[in-house]
């Protein structure tokens, strides 16, 4: 009797974790200027850094800061394609407003939100 209990438990256990739903990976960027204002409609584009050490994969995405002055990037589109065993990703980061351009640098990983903060020079 004992050893059917334990059993039940160990597969309940099993199936509770099996069904539990991933997070998203989502990579979130705020565009501020040179003092420090949030930009609103500064254009963001993620590219992935094939030079990485692991390579990423090709990836490409332009999206565009809100009123709030910042933009979301879905990484699930990079990570569904990039297989299992491949679990992080490293990004190159551009944004440019008006006439001024930033870059960044960024890592992100399966089932996360990273955040980065990319300044605009003077």
């Amino acid at each position: 009797m004992k050893k059917l209990f334990i059993l039940t438990v160990l597969f309940s256990a099993l199936l509770i974790t099996s069904c539990r739903p991933k997070d998203p990976a989502i990579l979130k960027v705020f565009v501020r200027s040179a003092t420090n204002q949030l930009v609103n409609g500064a254009r963001v584009v993620v590219i992935g850094d094939q030079q990485s050490n692991p390579p990423t994969l090709e990836f490409v995405d332009t999206s565009y800061t809100n009123s709030s002055g910042f933009t979301t990037v879905d990484m699930d589109q990079y990570f569904n394609t990039s297989g299992e065993e491949n679990t992080t990703g490293y990004f190159d980061i551009l944004v440019k407003s008006n006439n001024k351009e930033a870059a960044g640098y960024t890592r992100c990983r399966i089932n996360t939100t990273s955040v980065e903060t990319i300044y605009l020079p003077n």
